[in-house]
């Protein structure tokens, strides 16, 4: 089955709008950008868009090329005063230290999830909710499932891991340096991926009935692709596309997740 992701994030911004609807003010959402590139703001037009019909108010605060670290967290400090949400845009350039101002943002004020495992009310991140929602819409259980997680970092690998243990899987996490390890991949019954490697999974990989999350995007002849080859629909029991399948579920969930935190 190949998932379209468009006509789950239909369903969630509906629900958003149900909840905004009975507010008595619109959430208001700010988002940190420093040295947006072209995606970027693309992305932060969607996300303006999106939160526009479903009742945020998205304020972006875009920071000056040359900020510091602190320049950033006294942003933080300053936009939590009357945020409901704050999100950073990543990428930020090199100069600045990502940790340390992703760790700035409260962990009530974090819908993007960046404190999920440290912090007990922390809300999922967006992809991982993203994964959760496909895999309860279509019957998936995690439990004592064999879970191969293709990546570490923290918007994907590191938060899906986590997530994935919680629910009883087995996890395995291929790193850069091991994800040549054909006979994990080979024996998983669920992959997750997040590698950014333009598809790098093929159909001789993987076993029949694997069921796929394909979290990676990059791109290959000017056209946006994701870490699976999609031949591997063919066999697999579940396959989410790329462009098209985790990617429009997760602007629907930072919504939902913002909305969540108002409601705590």
């Amino acid at each position: 089955m190949i998932v379209d992701g468009k006509q789950i994030a239909a369903r969630i911004y509906r629900e958003v709008t149900d909840v905004t609807a009975a507010f008595t003010r619109p959430p208001v959402l700010v988002a940190l950008t420093c040295a947006p590139n072209f995606e970027t703001e693309k992305y932060l037009h969607l996300k303006r868009k999106k939160a526009a019909e479903v009742g945020v108010a998205l304020e972006v605060v875009e920071l000056p090329e040359d900020s510091t670290t602190e320049a950033v967290i006294a942003t933080i400090q300053k936009v939590a005063e009357y945020a409901d949400g704050i999100v950073v845009q990543l990428p930020f350039p090199p100069t600045i230290d990502r940790e340390i101002i992703l760790a700035a943002v409260p962990s009530e004020k974090d819908p993007d999830g960046f404190s999920y495992g440290r912090v007990a009310a922390a809300q999922l991140p967006p992809v991982v909710g993203a994964i959760a929602e496909i895999a309860k819409d279509n019957n998936i259980s995690f439990k004592d499932a064999h879970v191969v997680v293709m990546g570490q970092g923290r918007l994907v690998g590191a938060p899906a891991a986590e997530f994935l243990r919680r629910e009883g899987a087995f996890v395995t996490t291929l790193t850069e340096a091991d994800k040549h390890n054909l006979e994990v991949l080979r024996d998983a019954d669920i992959i997750v991926s997040g590698i950014g490697q333009p598809h790098f999974v093929t159909v001789d990989m993987v076993k029949p009935g694997v069921v796929i999350f394909d979290a990676g995007t990059s791109e290959d002849g000017g056209v946006v692709v994701g870490d699976v080859h999609p031949d591997v629909a063919s066999i697999a029991r579940l396959y989410t596309p790329v462009p098209g399948g985790i990617g429009p579920i997760t602007i629907a969930l930072l919504l939902r997740n913002l909305v969540n935190l108002v409601r705590q």
